[in-house]
């Protein structure tokens, strides 16, 4: 089965662009960015908190520290997501890194772009054997069975 995805993409000054997908995290809508050099989807601890208080005590401390975003020496949380919809494809208890992306929004809100709630990295794209078509501005994710797991 497939899914196409639209893609909003994003002017970042003179820097080029970033690529927006909407999905939903536990039934409620937010935004992340395509990010192909990304090894792990993670999603924004601030906007996490605020978005699922309920679900916060069941963050766990993530021992391994967290590489990327200009550092080596992030800590990271993790806890199991009810249900991340991407499309027509609900991908149901995943298992979910969250880390400290206020740089990332503050820099977004003075570009007047809209807040992040994560980044889809290399975990997801590569598991459903992503496509980007830039033209089409669409995110192409194939998967097996209605329900991933």
């Amino acid at each position: 089965m497939q899914t196409n995805i639209p893609i909003e993409i994003l002017p970042i000054e003179d820097d080029g662009f970033h690529l927006l997908i909407r999905v939903k995290i536990n039934g409620k809508k937010a935004n992340l960015i395509i990010d192909t050099g990304a090894s792990r989807t993670v999603f924004d601890e601030t906007l996490i908190k605020n978005y699922l208080p309920d679900e916060y005590d069941d963050f766990e401390t993530n021992e391994k520290l967290s590489t990327g975003l200009g550092t080596n020496t992030m800590k990271s949380l993790a806890f199991s997501l009810k249900s991340l919809k991407i499309g027509d494809l609900n991908i149901k208890n995943y298992m979910a890194v969250i880390l400290d992306l206020t740089n990332i929004n503050d820099s977004y809100s003075k570009l007047k772009l809209p807040k992040i709630h994560g980044v889809i990295g290399g975990d997801l794209l590569s598991k459903y054997n992503a496509v980007i078509y830039y033209k089409a501005k669409k995110l192409k994710l194939t998967y097996n069975k209605p329900t991933a797991d």
